[in-house]
């Protein structure tokens, strides 16, 4: 049985903004109902640029409602530039964290707000692109590809559980396989110029992405971190607050804190809890 943070049962429970906007500026379908889960996003713009309305309508599990709920919470009061930057791991930080089974959920609005996005700007609908992998859910190896390299997926389980590839019969395993191999790859590769950092310099990075990008969505909930010590590529925190309690701050962490550490500082560190 998948644990869920209080957030995402409240969002499940009593979602926000069910609906569609009258006269929306930005409207967009993902998904399908076909493949267990479609998701329509439309918002609305005031006078000054920013969004004033969003709603959503989805067809999905408890992950689905609760995600698209939290994702129209997330966007109102941004421009749409600021709304442009939001990404799968904010919307599941909003929520406390999401099953890794989940995670696609939070893919899904991505992705719907990326179209909304594009549709307010005017911008053609971009055809398919890639060549479906996965013909269960008709998930592409573009989309395979971005997941994996945005959320740093290292396995085929978790490439499921992001994109919902290889979910189904199963055929498609070896092809996803083959995918995760050259993509992890290509990431793995140093760069001949990469620059050295010195111990100092990474700390003070580490605290300040913790300070400007991650303690604020934390802080949404309730939770917080502390930075105890970091030694080589280990960064070494406390959780505090709800999260302290919180039974998903495990995957907080990971797909949270560690994700955003290794994009804004060094591509390896990894992020453990200590108790203190």
């Amino acid at each position: 049985m998948w644990e869920y943070t209080d957030k995402v049962k409240d969002h499940f429970l009593n979602p926000r903004n069910v609906g569609e906007v009258d006269s929306p500026d930005g409207v967009a379908e993902v998904g399908s109902i076909a493949c267990g889960d479609a998701l329509k996003l439309t918002f609305k713009l005031d006078g000054e640029g920013k969004i004033k309305e969003a709603k959503f309508k989805t067809f999905g599990c408890a992950s689905a409602i609760a995600t698209a709920s939290a994702l129209t919470e997330m966007i109102k009061g941004m421009t749409v530039e600021e709304a442009s930057r939001i990404t799968n791991q904010d919307i599941a930080a909003f929520l406390g964290g999401l099953p890794q089974e989940k995670m696609h959920c939070s893919v899904m609005g991505r992705e719907a707000l990326e179209k909304a996005i594009a549709h307010y700007r005017g911008e053609s609908e971009k055809a398919v692109e890639g060549h479906v992998v996965c013909e269960c859910f008709g998930v592409t190896d573009i989309e395979i590809e971005r997941a994996i390299r945005e959320n740093n997926l290292a396995s085929l389980e978790e490439v499921t559980n992001y994109t919902k590839a290889g979910g189904g019969c199963g055929n498609c395993h070896d092809s996803i396989r083959e995918i995760l191999d050259r993509v992890r790859g290509d990431m793995e590769k140093v760069p001949v110029a990469r620059p050295k950092m010195s111990n100092l310099k990474k700390i003070r990075m580490i605290e300040e992405t913790i300070e400007q990008e991650i303690r604020p969505s934390l802080k949404q909930d309730g939770g917080d971190i502390e930075l105890v010590d970091v030694i080589g590529n280990r960064v070494l925190v406390a959780t505090r607050g709800a999260c302290a309690s919180c039974q998903a701050a495990n995957q907080t962490l990971k797909n949270f804190v560690e994700v955003k550490l290794r994009e804004l500082v060094w591509p390896e560190l990894v992020v453990e809890e200590v108790t203190q």
